[in-house]
């Protein structure tokens, strides 16, 4: 099944194509697209199943953190090429549709 790109997967893979090779963490990702991490995460998920995410928990003792582990996400190199692709292909949401979303609590 092909990826959709939703206007929430394509606010996504724009974070994550800032520094292709840099790895980000799932709420920071939240953070950064204004995603609640009950769709980003999932969106992450699919991303990863298809090849275009790769995932690693840190290696952190949370006592000492005084916080959990984080799971980092990073675009693998075919995952950033068909991302741009994908992206540069894809309908862009109008600003109403965008002002839709964020009412709905979508993004911020």
């Amino acid at each position: 099944m092909a990826l959709r790109l939703t206007v929430q997967v394509q606010l996504v893979l724009q974070a994550l194509l800032r520094d292709p090779a840099a790895e980000m963490y799932g709420l920071e990702l939240s953070e950064e697209t204004g995603l609640q991490p009950g769709t980003a995460y999932p969106i992450l998920l699919r991303l990863e199943h298809e090849g275009w995410v790769t995932s690693r928990w840190e290696d952190v003792d949370p006592r000492a953190e005084k916080r959990p582990a984080r799971r980092y996400y990073r675009l693998t190199a075919s995952g950033a090429v068909e991302a741009s692709a994908a992206l540069a292909g894809a309908r862009r949401p109008n600003g109403t549709a965008l002002r839709r979303l964020a009412g709905r609590g979508g993004i911020a």
